[in-house]
């Protein structure tokens, strides 16, 4: 008998095939994979709405996408997020809108009466000096690393949200942490990428053009764990199927690597062979991250398939060729 029968949880397919989902986020990056992983389950209908006709900000657009879409459930995935420089640069513009675009959609949710609510946040919520690995308990236990904070808390609002609405109301929402995420698809605009794909980039235009150095924040000594955006794919979706609780769950491999040993691997996997030269002038973010992945686990059976090195040479083999001279 397998863990599904013996836990009760229903078959991924017998789950969605009468539901309507509304997919915030669902045409970024980790939405693609979320959306196509609904139709491969067979969902009634997936609903992506664009920001240009519906405007998450603003309260009547939010109120007018629900009762345009009438979803069964809504999987909140859309957010305005960047690495480390875009967090620097434009923090209240990342503050306001990821705060405004949560709290309205789940709040307007409960309102019309949707099923299930799934609110995605970020790892970037955790304390800055949070123990290793970190555990879902330790959430409240500290500031979050300053440069990325005012996004990291207008997330983390989304965890009050869901308790308190359940506590009152008895709404059914759930708050998801993924780690790190990377894969095909990713945004590699060396501006407001994170770190994954802007050493792919990096280290593929340095080696066509010859080059002998390539740049890299900071000093190389932060440590970050990375889930493969198809993986946190199908934890987001199994959570929907198989979680009704509040509690703060983590979506990560829990396999921790620094950057600078993840700069080398970048370089040996895209052939470059020059040398890395470090801007400690650059600011280094959360000194080290690592989750605890039990929660996930135990509660809806997930685990990440893809192992770390497998999933960058796919990251590296999009990139390549999505990008051929």
């Amino acid at each position: 008998m397998t863990e599904q029968m013996e836990r009760g949880w229903p078959s991924s397919e017998q789950f969605w095939r009468k539901r309507k989902v509304v997919v915030t986020g669902g045409a970024g990056f980790l939405g693609s994979f979320v959306v196509e992983k609904l139709i491969e389950r067979g969902a009634a209908e997936v609903i992506v709405p664009r920001s240009s006709e519906y405007d998450l900000i603003d309260q009547a657009a939010v109120r007018r996408l629900l009762a345009d879409a009438r979803p069964d459930i809504v999987l909140h995935l859309a957010a305005r997020v960047g690495g480390i420089g875009a967090n620097r640069e434009r923090p209240a513009e990342f503050f306001y809108a990821n705060l405004m675009m949560g709290v309205q959609l789940l709040h307007e949710s409960w309102r019309a009466g949707i099923e299930k609510f799934v609110a995605v946040g970020t790892v970037c919520s955790y304390p800055k000096y949070t123990p290793i690995p970190f555990r879902e308990d330790d959430i409240w236990n500290g500031y979050p690393e300053e440069t990325n904070a005012p996004y990291g808390l207008a997330k983390k609002m989304l965890l009050v949200q869901s308790q308190t609405y359940r506590e009152q109301y008895g709404f059914n929402s759930l708050f998801l942490l993924p780690v790190n995420l990377y894969g095909p698809r990713d945004n590699f605009d060396l501006a407001t990428s994170h770190v994954i794909p802007a050493l792919i980039r990096k280290c593929v235009e340095a080696r066509r053009n010859g080059d002998r150095t390539i740049s890299a924040w900071g000093d190389g000594s932060p440590t970050r764990e990375f889930v493969y955006a198809p993986d946190a794919a199908e934890g987001i979706l199994l959570a929907a199927e198989r979680l009704n609780a509040s509690l703060p769950v983590n979506i990560g491999s829990g396999y921790e690597i620094s950057i600078k040993e993840l700069t080398e691997l970048v370089a040996r996997l895209t052939g470059f062979e020059g040398e890395i030269v470090w801007d400690a002038s650059k600011p280094n973010g959360q000194p080290r991250r690592k989750l605890d992945v039990q929660r996930a686990k135990a509660l809806f059976g997930f685990e990440v398939r893809t192992t770390f090195e497998e999933g960058l040479r796919e990251t590296i083999n999009w990139y390549l060729r999505a990008n051929e001279a």
